[in-house]
C-alpha cells in the first residue's frame, strides 16, 4: 500500500514539474517572441497575415527578414525571404526569395528568386527571372521566362522560356514558345512567334514576328522579320528586312537585303544588296547581288547574276546587269512619257527585237568582222516597190496616210532586209538596212557619173585643142590666099630680049 502511494506521489510530483517546465518554455517563447517584434513584422505569421505597415504574409518564412518595407505581400514558402525593401509582392514557393530591392511582382514558385535590388520586376511563372539580381523593370510572363537575367534591364518576355538565358541584354521584347530563348546579351531585339529569334545570343536591334522568324540568327543584328519562318536560316547577316510567309528563308550571312512578299528571295544565301517585292520575287536567287525585282514571281529565273532589274518580268538565267519591264504576252503597249517632243542633240535611234531587247546599231569597227564591200547585194533595192498606205482602223482611227514598203514584198526580193516577230513571221522592214543599200546604189551611180564627166572633161580639153589648130591651120591658108589673091592682083613684068 505504501509503495502505491509512494508511486502516485512520483507521477504527481512529474506531471507538476512538466507543468512548470511548459509554462516556463512558453515564457520563453513569448520573450524571444516579443523581442524580435521589435524588429521583424513576421517570422511565424498570425492566422490572418497581417502585420504593421499593410503588410502581409502568408506561409514558413514569408517576409522573414523584412524590417523596413512598406505595403509589401509575400504569399507561399519562404516568399521575400530576404526583403527590406517595400511595395513588392510575391506569391509562390520562394518568390522574390533573395529580393532587397523595391516594386517588384513575382507570381509562381522560385519567381524572381536571385533578385537583390532589381526594381520594377513583374514576373509570373515558375523560375520565371529567376537568377535576376540587379536588373530592373523586366516584365516575364511564363515557365522559365527570362529565367537567366541578372543585371539586363527593360525587357518583356512573354511565353515558356522566353528570353530564358538572358543575362545582361536589355530592351528585349519576346512573346512567344521560348522565343529570344538563346539571347545572352543582345540588347533591343524584338520576338513575336513561337521559336522567334530562337539563337540569337549576342545579335542587337532585330525584329522578328511569326514562327521561327530569324530562329537560326545567332550575331546577325539589325534584322526585321515579319511573317512565318521569314530569314529563318540567318545567322550573321546584317540589315536584313523580310515581310512574308518563309522571305529570305535561306539567307544565312548576306546582309542589306528587302524581302516583302511571300517566298521573296525564299532561297537567298549569301547575296547582298537585293529589293523584292512581290509573291516569289527573286525566288530562286542565290549569292546574286544589288538585283532589283517588283511584281509577282519578277526576277524570280535569276539565280547567281548581279545588278539586275526586273520589273514585272521574270529575268533570264543567269544574266547580270540587265533591265527588264513587263512579260511578253501580258504587256502589249506601252507609254512612257518624257519623251516625245523631247530633243537629244547627238543621239541615235533605239531598235527592239522580237523580245523586246532595246538597243543601238553600234557601228564601230571592234564590234564588227567580216567586213567587205556590200558590191552588188544593194541592187536588190532597185526591186523593192515604195507605196502609200493607212494603218487598219484598230491601229490608228485617225488613218493618216503612210510612206513605206510592205514586209512580205521586201522579204522575196531579199529575206535578209525583214525583221521577224517571235512566230517568225516579217513584221517590218529593216530600214536602217535599205539606206545603206541605196546609198551604196547611188556611190555606185555616182562613180559613174564621176567617170562621165572625167571622160567628157577629156573630150572639151581634146576639143579645145583641135579648134586651137584648126584656127592655126585656118589662119595659114588665109595667109596663103592672101598671098595667091596678091600675086594674082600683079601687072605681068615684060622681058626684054637681047
Amino acid at each position: 500500500m505504501t509503495g502505491t502511494v509512494a508511486a502516485c506521489h512520483a507521477g504527481r510530483l512529474r506531471s507538476n514539474l512538466m507543468k512548470i517546465l511548459h509554462s516556463q518554455i512558453a515564457l520563453t517563447c513569448l520573450l524571444v517572441t516579443a523581442a524580435l517584434a521589435s524588429s521583424a513584422f513576421a517570422v511565424d505569421p498570425p492566422p490572418n497575415g497581417g502585420y504593421p505597415g499593410n503588410n502581409t504574409a502568408l506561409g514558413t518564412d514569408a517576409l522573414f527578414s523584412l524590417t523596413i518595407g512598406n505595403d509589401t505581400t509575400a504569399i507561399g514558402f519562404q516568399a521575400l525571404f530576404s526583403a527590406t525593401g517595400g511595395y513588392n509582392t510575391a506569391v509562390g514557393s520562394q518568390a522574390l526569395y533573395r529580393n532587397t530591392g523595391s516594386g517588384n511582382t513575382a507570381v509562381g514558385t522560385q519567381a524572381l528568386f536571385g533578385n537583390t535590388i532589381g526594381f520594377g520586376n513583374t514576373a509570373n511563372g515558375s523560375f520565371a527571372l529567376n537568377h535576376n539580381t540587379t536588373g530592373s523593370n523586366n516584365t516575364a510572363n511564363g515557365f522559365a521566362a527570362l529565367e537567366l537575367n541578372t543585371t539586363g534591364s527593360n525587357n518583356t518576355a512573354a511565353g515558356y522560356a522566353a528570353l530564358d538565358v538572358n543575362t545582361t541584354g536589355s530592351n528585349n521584347t519576346a512573346a512567344g514558345f521560348e522565343a529570344l530563348v538563346r539571347n545572352a546579351t543582345g540588347s533591343n531585339n524584338t520576338a513575336n512567334g513561337s521559336f522567334a529569334l530562337q539563337n540569337n545570343t549576342t545579335g542587337s536591334n532585330s525584329a522578328a514576328e511569326g514562327f521561327e522568324a530569324l530562329y537560326s540568327s545567332t550575331t546577325g543584328g539589325g534584322n526585321v522579320a515579319n511573317g512565318y519562318q521569314a530569314l529563318r536560316f540567318n545567322t550573321t547577316g546584317s540589315s536584313n528586312t523580310a515581310n512574308g510567309w518563309r522571305a529570305l528563308y535561306k539567307n544565312t550571312s548576306a546582309s542589306n537585303n528587302t524581302a516583302d512578299g511571300y517566298w521573296a528571295l525564299n532561297n537567298n544565301t549569301t547575296g547582298l544588296d537585293n529589293t523584292a517585292l512581290g509573291y516569289s520575287a527573286l525566288f530562286n536567287n542565290t549569292i546574286g547581288s544589288n538585283n532589283i525585282a517588283l511584281g509577282p514571281s519578277a526576277g524570280t529565273n535569276l539565280t547567281t547574276g548581279s545588278n539586275n532589274i526586273d520589273i514585272g518580268a521574270v529575268g533570264g538565267a543567269g544574266e547580270s546587269n540587265t533591265i527588264r519591264i513587263g512579260r511578253s504576252g501580258f504587256q502589249t503597249n506601252a507609254y512612257i512619257t518624257g519623251i516625245s517632243g523631247v530633243t537629244v542633240a547627238g543621239g541615235v535611234s533605239v531598235i527592239v527585237d522580237p523580245n523586246g531587247h532595246l538597243g543601238t546599231l553600234n557601228s564601230s569597227a571592234r564590234y564588227k568582222e567580216a567586213i567587205q564591200p556590200m558590191g552588188k547585194t544593194s541592187e536588190a533595192i532597185l526591186a523593192l516597190k515604195p507605196v502609200t498606205f493607212r494603218y487598219k482602223e484598230e491601229l490608228d482611227a485617225a488613218g493618216v496616210p503612210q510612206f513605206g514598203l510592205v514586209a512580205e514584198e521586201v522579204e522575196k526580193v531579199n529575206p535578209d532586209l525583214v525583221a521577224r516577230d517571235d512566230r517568225g513571221k516579217p513584221y517590218t522592214v529593216r530600214y536602217e538596212a535599205v539606206n545603206a543599200m541605196l546609198l551604196n546604189e547611188f556611190l555606185k551611180e555616182h562613180r559613174k557619173v564621176e567617170s562621165l564627166e572625167k571622160a567628157m572633161a577629156e573630150q572639151q580639153r581634146e576639143n579645145l585643142a583641135m579648134r586651137a589648130i584648126l584656127k592655126e591651120q585656118a589662119a595659114q591658108i588665109l595667109k596663103v590666099s592672101d598671098q595667091f589673091a596678091a600675086s594674082q592682083a600683079a601687072p605681068p613684068m615684060l622681058v626684054e630680049n637681047r
